[in-house]
């Protein structure tokens, strides 16, 4: 993918249709590290399945016969010395805890990293789409902390759906007042 806002999109959005309720999209930048991890709640991947997941023949959809997002996301990490982890652990065997955890390594400084892009948009587009899921994003850097939490807001906002287009624009905004 172009930018790895792309992957998070492509990944969050995998979580939300393995019925997460809360999906946490986190952003470490420690020197020439960058740290992209995605956990969520939702249903977990067996055994069999994590074995297969970043084969990019492989997918669950079935309006097409590969799936690309975490094939992809290995191999942009590993093209900069990086890595991909993937742990998940299915409801069947793991009715209390259940989910599954992406992290990505990648180094910023090698010629082969792929760009961030635009996390913000990225954000409200998960959030637009999913009203009625959960995202924590963090995205941390060693001079600053971006930080939205989606149950704080439905805290402040009570019944007011989180994609109408006011509070849309609200949280488009004061992400991008936070990277300034």
């Amino acid at each position: 993918m172009k930018e790895l806002s792309l992957n998070i999109l492509d990944i969050a959005e995998n979580s939300v249709k393995a019925k997460a309720t809360l999906t946490e999209i986190k952003i470490v930048e420690e020197g020439d590290k960058l740290t992209l991890t995605i956990k969520d709640d939702g249903c977990g991947m067996t055994d069999e399945i994590l074995k297969t997941v970043t084969n990019p023949f492989y997918t669950t959809r079935t309006t097409r016969k590969v799936g690309m997002g975490l094939p992809l996301l290995k191999l942009e990490a590993e093209l900069t010395g990086g890595n991909l982890s993937i742990s998940s652990k299915h409801i069947s065997e793991y009715p209390d805890e259940h989910g599954t955890v992406v992290t990505a390594v990648f180094h910023k400084n090698h010629i082969d990293c792929t760009p961030l892009g635009d996390v913000v948009a990225s954000i409200t587009t998960l959030i637009q789409g999913h009203p009625d899921t959960d995202f924590l994003f963090v995205h941390k850097k060693e001079e600053r902390e971006v930080l939205l939490d989606t149950r704080e807001l439905r805290g402040v906002l009570g019944d007011v759906p989180l994609n109408t287009y006011d509070v849309i624009k609200w949280i488009e905004e004061y992400l991008n007042e936070q990277y300034i």
